[in-house]
Order: C-alpha cells, then sequence, then structure tokens
C-alpha cells in the first residue's frame, strides 16, 4: 500500500471557517472539540503534536473532524478543525493536512457507524505509554482503575498505524469495550459525546498515573474481583444519578476553567 506523503510546516496553512458556514450542531462540536485539544495540553497528556482527538458529525455523510497536522495542542480552535471522511479525503479545510497515523486510527472506530464511537480520543502521555509497554497492563488497583476492570481492550502493537487493513484489527481488538490500551503505544478511549469521552479518557490517564505511581513506591494491592465488579457497576450507576449524559457536569466544570485561563479554543 503507497502510504500519503506527510506535508510539511510550509504546506500547512491552516483552513478557517466562520460560524456561518456550519450548523450549529458542527459549530458546537468543533467549540467543544477544541476544548477538549487545550485541556489535553493542560493536563499535561501531549506528545509535541501526535496524538488525535476526533469527533464524527452526525448525519449520513459519516464526516469527522480531527487536527490540523502540525498544530500545537494548545493552539486549536474550532475553526482550525479539519473535516475528513473515513476514505481519509479532506472535506472541509482544504489547504489543511492531518496525520496519516491519526486517520488510520480513528477512522477505524467511526468506521463502526454506532452511536457510542461518535467521538475517540487517543494520547501518548507518559503514564499511559508506560502502562501500555507492560505484560500486565492495567491493574484494578484504585478506583478509577475499576472502571475499566474487565471492560477494556488491548492492540498489539504493529508498528506505526501506516496501513488501512491494520483498521479491521483495531475493532476487533476494541470489541464491546469503550476503552482501548495500544500495547507499546498509548491510550484510546471511545464516547457518545465529547464530555464523556473526554471523562473516560480522564479517568483512564489518572488510573495510568497511580499505577505507575504505585509500582514506584511499593508493591500495588490488587482490589478483589467481587468488590473490583461492584466499583464498575456502582461508579456507572453514579453517573446515571445526575440525571445528565455522563461527563456533562465534570466537562461544563472544566469549561469554565478554560475560559478564565484560555478561551481561545472558542475562535
Amino acid at each position: 500500500m503507497s502510504v500519503s506523503p506527510i506535508a510539511t510546516m510550509d504546506e500547512l496553512p491552516l483552513a478557517r471557517q466562520s460560524s456561518s458556514d456550519v450548523d450549529e450542531a458542527e459549530r458546537e462540536l468543533r467549540v467543544e472539540l477544541a476544548a477538549t485539544y487545550r485541556l489535553v495540553d493542560y493536563f499535561g497528556w501531549t506528545e509535541q503534536i501526535y496524538g488525535h482527538l476526533s469527533a464524527r458529525i452526525p448525519g449520513p455523510e459519516n464526516h469527522f473532524l480531527i487536527n490540523a497536522f502540525g498544530e500545537n495542542y494548545d493552539e486549536v480552535k474550532a475553526s482550525s478543525l479539519v473535516k475528513i471522511d473515513v476514505d481519509g479525503k479532506v472535506v472541509s479545510g482544504a489547504n489543511s493536512a492531518v496525520n496519516y497515523a491519526g486517520f488510520v486510527i480513528h477512522s477505524a472506530i467511526h468506521m463502526m457507524h454506532e452511536e457510542r464511537n461518535l467521538v475517540v480520543m487517543h494520547i501518548h502521555s507518559r503514564a499511559g505509554m508506560a502502562i501500555a509497554a507492560i505484560k500486565e497492563g492495567l491493574l484494578p488497583i484504585s478506583m478509577f482503575s475499576t472502571v475499566f476492570y474487565e471492560n477494556i481492550g488491548y492492540h498489539d502493537y504493529e508498528g506505526a498505524s501506516l496501513y488501512l487493513d491494520e483498521r479491521e484489527r483495531i475493532v476487533r481488538s476494541l470489541g464491546s469495550a469503550k476503552a482501548l490500551i495500544l500495547r507499546n503505544h498509548g491510550l484510546l478511549v471511545t464516547g457518545a459525546s465529547v464530555p464523556e469521552c473526554f471523562l473516560r479518557l480522564y479517568r483512564l490517564e489518572r488510573a495510568c498515573q497511580i499505577q505507575v505511581d504505585a509500582a514506584a513506591c511499593g508493591t500495588p494491592n490488587l482490589i478483589g474481583a467481587p468488590v473490583a465488579t461492584r466499583s464498575r457497576n456502582d461508579l456507572g450507576e453514579f453517573q446515571g444519578m445526575q440525571h445528565v449524559p455522563e461527563g456533562t457536569i465534570e466537562f461544563a466544570a472544566l469549561r469554565r476553567k478554560l475560559d478564565r485561563i484560555d478561551p481561545g479554543y472558542r475562535d
């Protein structure tokens, strides 16, 4: 398979779209996704310009938004996100390019055409890559890790994700779970909305951080299967008790923080 060339920075004049060019649903999705890029930067989960957060735009076209290749996470704006299809064709933002490996990984999930996979977030955080690099994977040693107890997939590293045939294996590795550890690579989560997906990413990253710290201090104390299962179920039910979609309250609080310190994502 021939791999699409990666553009140089000189070839990347970033497209900007006014709110009048997109409908309100897409506009809000752009704002939420741009906010998430800024939050990933705020929490220090970035790996230079790499890793990707994407969101599928509701509708029959199966288009999704992703960052323009070359932008720092703290530079991403609602208007700079590039709209592409599952074949990698740029639909909107024709003067921008996207990272090909990011397209392969994210399109694999978005092609599933399932509401639970409207949003995909993939990061190369230090703690996430550390847990992805050990045979044991994520262990049930903290409250946050129990969220993923027997509810996370693992995908073996195949090298840089530059080949379309890997997409089928990524989907198979994810299965019915909403989180995936890409072994020797990083973390990936899915969600039905940006707030839900970001909360899941936060919890997975925090669980990885705790495991790395705990292992450095001593022998991790594993939570037994009955308690881990109950904790996973109770945390899920607790979200349902809030009578709002999962992640909504937490994401709104983070948006308020972001609006105080870094409101440029809205542009």
